[in-house]
């Protein structure tokens, strides 16, 4: 029975403990949890159901905008009201037992990790196109004008900016909110990675989405930076100066601190499909990366895993005391 604040933190902790616990297995095993039936997939459907129905070329910028804002918090609210509702009539063991399962799938600490090691894999096994056909799954800029070194700094910055967004910002809102919390942010993460492009057809109509989901990732992307450089043992200074130069409010703490922590340099120029960008260097270190830095990179994630594992597990003993 959840009678108290403590008691709901100790179970959003216990859960999520548990959870990291698995997806750290996971990595080692070089498996991960991925269900025929993907929720964000589902909802990644109904999404783009309702861009269809109000995303209407033919009205003004802010009549667009006002409806892009109203079914983001509308979709949004859905998804954060289905673990309300979860958690006001379920049993607390099969409350604990939803939020572990959905955890599982929508944590994705060892997905992620096989993602980018596909990258290096393909880069030792077949060069420069094993590496650009791996890459492609996981950077929206043209593989084709990558070289090695390109490949493997897209590989990393990847790493560094999805560490935030899939595994310490759900992990975060799951922690304060319970499952509501970790629903709500997976569905404003999807808003964001459907309708926050910066184009004709929703320049307008996501604005609220893509500026929201800023909102609600601005600790969790800082905390991850600090994590990165409490693992790697430095680079804070670095981090610091680099981060606020990033084009993202969010991206350039993770990316700077995975950079700093690894003598590297990350991002500069990139040739996306819209053209090329004039983002400034990530670090001081080298930029002719290789296949083992993104190993290095991955050793370091993992480490980074390891020890917010045992933070979840320290705050759920700290309320049972």
């Amino acid at each position: 029975m959840i009678t108290t604040i403590f008691d709901f933190i100790a179970l959003n902790a216990g859960v999520l403990a548990a959870v990291m616990l698995s997806e750290l297995l996971f990595y080692r095993l070089g498996r991960s949890f991925e269900p025929r039936w993907h929720p964000v997939v589902a909802f990644g459907g109904l999404i783009s159901w309702v861009e269809r129905l109000l995303n209407d070329a033919g009205l003004t910028k802010d009549v667009r905008r006002r409806r892009g804002l109203w079914a983001w918090l509308v979709l949004v609210g859905l998804a954060d009201g289905l673990g309300v509702l979860a958690f006001v009539f379920l049993p607390a063991w099969a409350y604990a037992l939803m939020f572990f399962a959905l955890g599982l799938i929508l944590v994705a600490f060892s997905t992620l990790a096989q993602f980018v090691g596909r990258v290096a894999n393909g880069l030792d096994q077949s060069g420069v196109s094993g590496g650009r056909e791996a890459v492609a799954h996981i950077v929206g800029r043209d593989p084709e004008a990558l070289d090695e070194a390109g490949i493997s700094r897209a590989a990393i910055e990847s790493l560094a900016e999805n560490f935030s967004d899939g595994v310490t910002a759900p992990l975060f809102w799951g922690l304060v909110f319970g499952l509501p919390g970790l629903l709500a942010y997976k569905a404003v993460n999807t808003l964001d990675s459907m309708w926050g492009y910066r184009n004709d057809r929703f320049e307008d109509f996501g604005k609220a989405s893509a500026r929201l989901d800023d909102a609600i990732n601005w600790i969790p992307a800082r905390l991850t930076g600090a994590l990165v450089c409490l693992v790697a043992g430095g680079g804070w200074r670095v981090m610091a100066e680099a981060a606020p130069r990033h084009r993202s409010p969010n991206a350039g703490w993770p990316e700077a601190a995975f950079a700093a922590g690894l003598d590297l340099s990350l991002a500069g120029p990139r040739k996306y499909d819209t053209g090329w960008s004039d983002d400034p260097p990530m670090g001081t270190g080298r930029r002719a990366l290789n296949s083992g830095d993104i190993r290095r990179a991955l050793a370091l994630y993992f480490r980074c895993g390891v020890v917010m594992t045992a933070v979840v597990a320290g705050l759920l003993l700290l309320t049972l005391l």
